[in-house]
């Protein structure tokens, strides 16, 4: 058992020494709780999507983490995709489900998509695709993850509108 977790730790070591010297690890490095492995896997599951994307959309669909609808004469069904890179799901879902902890932009989301009685996995789903969406501008922008700047965490603390007297 000790041999298994000194292999780990090595393992862990040469992960973390391997994700700092990539190009991509400063834009997301400062991602909330991401973490170094899971840093590693972001890096090399959905980096070579984000090279190979023309569009944000596409960049999600190849993620796996899109509804796909299904229509057949009456019936409808709505169902996410199983064809799919899975290692960059599971990557990407393990650190969307990790940044609900250090995030409250990432937990209103979650929170919200739970409010609408959307069921734990689902739920990861839809944090998963916000976060796409904010790896997609500092990938494209070339800058790294700041709530300032990408004004995800601003956005909550917006007050409601009122509705304008009639």
């Amino acid at each position: 058992m000790q041999s298994i977790r000194a292999t780990i730790r090595t393992l862990d070591r040469a992960i973390a020494e391997a994700t700092e010297s990539h190009p991509y690890a400063p834009l997301f490095a400062t991602m909330p709780r991401i973490g170094k492995v899971n840093l590693g896997q972001i890096i090399g599951e959905i980096g070579p999507i984000l090279e190979r994307a023309q569009t944000c959309e596409q960049f999600i669909a190849e993620a796996g983490v899109v509804p796909v609808t299904r229509a057949s004469g009456k019936s409808h069904t709505v169902a996410f995709r199983f064809a799919t890179n899975r290692r960059a799901r599971v990557a990407l879902t393990t650190f969307a489900d990790n940044s609900r902890h250090g995030s409250d932009w990432a937990a209103k989301i979650y929170n919200d998509a739970r409010a609408r009685k959307k069921r734990h996995p689902h739920a990861i789903r839809i944090l998963a695709r916000s976060w796409l969406r904010v790896i997609w501008a500092c990938w494209r922008d070339g800058t790294c993850y700041d709530p300032a700047i990408h004004q995800a965490n601003n956005k909550i603390k917006m007050p409601a509108e009122e509705p304008m007297p009639a």
